[in-house]
């Protein structure tokens, strides 16, 4: 994403991540919609919309101020919001101790948005609600696949739901100047690469892994991948030449022990 803004406004970058992917999943999809149960559909594509298409251009937005690092760790809140949505829209149980889980992620994040000295990157901090708005959205998709979609392949339910969001991908990028930038701006297919690498490897394959994880596993399971991903965003970030300030670290300590909460509580 980082690396696409460089030419891309984030609304083409969310964009483009989702037509790309939509297109990599297409040939699986076509063959899957005739056989798919109608009353299924609304669930695929509340999968398809909350799970990836407001995600892709909510952190796009977000990555426009906010450093590659910091957005993976907040990331790590998918696991707090799965529970919640899991409580309130499925009927899952939230234990006191998961509850006081959920509390210290919450906790975390705020230290994390709002940590820093100086007006200047004020704006910056608030660009963390971006991710935090990903995550729930991220919560809820995660519960509609474990429990409305359940055994249906990961791959159908990925490729579907791809379908679904992709026409209205292309449709937003219609209405932008992504074409005139590939012709015309110099770097412009060096970004587009970066976009589709995103698009193909960290949206269609890796969507299509998460599904059969939540499959086989229960939905805090499968959520709590998202204890690798700050390490790996901000292995990233640092070799990409970001810097990480003291508070940063301690958010980022607060919110990994939140959702170590949560996962342990019985």
């Amino acid at each position: 994403m980082k690396k696409g803004l460089v030419v891309f406004s984030a609304g083409e970058v969310g964009g483009l991540r989702m037509a790309i992917a939509s297109l990599a999943l297409l040939p699986f999809a076509v063959r899957q919609v005739s056989r798919m149960e109608p009353g299924r559909w609304k669930y695929i594509a509340g999968s398809g919309m909350l799970g990836n298409f407001l995600p892709a251009f909510l952190f796009a937005y977000a990555e426009t101020r906010l450093a590659s690092g910091l957005a993976g760790v907040l990331n790590s809140l998918t696991a707090l919001f799965t529970l919640l949505m899991g409580a309130i829209f499925f009927r899952q149980s939230i234990t006191w101790m998961r509850m006081l889980g959920i509390v210290v992620g919450i906790a975390g994040t705020a230290v994390l948005i709002f940590s820093g000295n100086g007006s200047t990157d004020l704006d910056n901090k608030y660009y963390g609600i971006y991710i935090v708005l990903a995550t729930v959205c991220y919560g809820a998709s995660v519960n509609i696949i474990k429990h409305r979609l359940q055994g249906i392949k990961p791959l159908v339910i990925s490729s579907l739901a791809l379908l679904t969001v992709g026409p209205l991908a292309l449709g937003y990028l219609f209405t932008t100047n992504v074409v005139g930038k590939l012709q015309h701006t110099p770097g412009a297919w060096e970004a587009f690469s970066y976009i589709a690498i995103l698009a193909i490897v960290s949206t269609a394959i890796a969507l299509v892994l998460f599904n059969k994880l939540i499959h086989i596993s229960t939905t805090l399971f499968a959520s709590s991948i998202t204890y690798l991903i700050p390490i790996v965003a901000l292995l990233w970030g640092v070799l990409d030449g970001e810097r990480i300030q003291l508070w940063h670290y301690a958010g980022m300590l607060v919110i990994l022990a939140g959702v170590f909460i949560v996962n342990r509580a019985k």
